[in-house]
């Protein structure tokens, strides 16, 4: 999950992937970061945590980081929150397979559309629009991908030849 600051949106996409995992019994990794490093080290804005809270998550063990190099490496998806992000992140790939991991994160939730999310930061309102905008795409990349190592585990086709 990758925003500008890492304070705002991609914490929260964070806490609300983290709990979808949790809620399916997930093997999965989630972590977040920003394309910038000015709060590096910082908890999440107040708002965020705030926000968070009122739907039962807990957000403040997060702390702010700077999307490196090796996370495209570490991570079979990065899921940028509007399309300045999308385009840092790509400065960052040096192989077609890193590029190809990069995704707007709304376009699980309205495909083709190439929707950003709102960076709430100068909008007190805001916080919880963007919640409920990551509530739905978090859901959909859980379904997808949820579905598709269903389908994997529960086919009859061997996974390898021998």
């Amino acid at each position: 999950m990758v925003c500008l600051g890492n304070i705002c949106r991609s914490p929260l996409a964070e806490g609300i992937m983290q709990r979808k995992i949790s809620e399916h019994g997930l093997d999965w990794q989630v972590d977040s970061a920003g394309t910038g490093a000015w709060h590096v080290g910082e908890l999440p804005d107040r708002r965020s945590i705030a926000t968070a809270r009122q739907f039962g998550i807990d957000i403040t063990n997060q702390r702010a980081r700077q999307l490196k190099p090796h996370d495209l490496d570490r991570f079979d998806l990065v899921l940028a929150m509007d399309s300045q992000n999308y385009r840092d992140i790509l400065r960052l790939a040096t192989t077609k397979e890193q590029e190809e991991k990069v995704q707007l994160i709304m376009n699980f939730a309205s495909p083709g559309r190439n929707q950003a999310v709102p960076d709430p930061y100068w909008d007190d309102e805001g916080f919880e629009k963007v919640f409920g905008m990551l509530e739905e795409a978090c859901r959909q990349v859980v379904e997808r991908f949820f579905r598709t190592s269903q389908t994997i585990l529960n086919t009859s086709q061997p996974l390898c030849d021998s």
